[in-house]
């Protein structure tokens, strides 16, 4: 697995798909404990179904880059990666106007490096967070009442190489009394001008509809939503098909 450095970090990167199809590039943002492996073939799915090149890589503290240093994340985590670890990530690799794919917390980064003004083709938003929920931390505590009791810890630890520090540096951070501000929808999400499609499930505990209608009330692109029956917080691996056809309809109308 071939490794990069961005904000100073070393990050696990793979691609898919064709390089010479002269086509946009996607860039693939995982969730807040998520990595390459646990994105399961879909970033491959998407790349066969669209002709575009895929790159997948493990954000800082997750999957096999490098593990998390500090003894807690600041609330600002999500804007460092944006502004900061992403944009070097991709200049490192030569990318330019890439169409961003982020679940969950990624697709908050996705969103906040579109409205920083970076260049983007078009962000595709699954379960994004645009401001928080009491439904949101109060599925984070149980999270955490379950990494301690159950065989969560072992199954994080098949994708990461420190699975306590990884779901303490997600989990610690949302739980903090300041993070209850964290909210995106003035500063970032009227400076989205590229289009979005944003897909959330019905049934997803760490956020309600109210995200997608608050993101698609104040971008400045074209915003198209998908809202999920029989879904949670994961579009990608609920409703497969139905995700993977309207993500790949909105790869090829831009």
């Amino acid at each position: 697995m071939p490794f990069a450095t961005a904000a100073g970090r070393s990050i696990a990167y793979e691609w898919t798909g064709d390089s010479a199809s002269g086509k946009p590039t996607l860039v693939f943002l995982h969730e807040g404990l998520g990595s390459i492996r646990q994105w399961r073939d879909f970033p491959a799915k998407v790349a066969a179904a669209t002709g575009c090149r895929a790159l997948i890589y493990d954000r800082y503290g997750y999957g096999q880059s490098e593990v998390l240093a500090e003894a807690k994340r600041t609330v600002r985590f999500m804007h460092d990666e944006a502004l900061h670890a992403l944009p070097e990530l991709l200049k490192s690799l030569k990318l330019e106007n890439p169409v961003l794919i982020g679940h969950s917390d990624g697709a908050s980064i996705a969103l906040i490096h579109a409205g920083a003004g970076h260049d983007v083709r078009g962000v595709v938003a699954m379960a994004p967070h645009v401001f928080i929920e009491p439904l949101c931390l109060n599925s984070i505590v149980i999270a955490a009442q379950q990494f301690e009791t159950t065989d969560f810890a072992e199954k994080l630890g098949r994708y990461h190489r420190d699975a306590r520090k990884t779901f303490y540096g997600w989990a610690d951070v949302w739980l903090d009394k300041d993070f209850k501000s964290w909210d995106i929808r003035d500063d970032y999400l009227p400076n989205v001008k590229c289009p979005v499609l944003a897909i959330q499930g019905y049934d997803d505990v760490y956020g309600t509809m109210a995200q997608l209608d608050e993101l698609a009330s104040r971008v400045k692109g074209p915003c198209e939503l998908l809202k999920l029956e029989d879904c949670g917080h994961a579009p990608f691996r609920e409703q497969p098909e139905q995700t993977l056809a309207a993500v790949t309809r909105f790869v090829a109308g831009l």
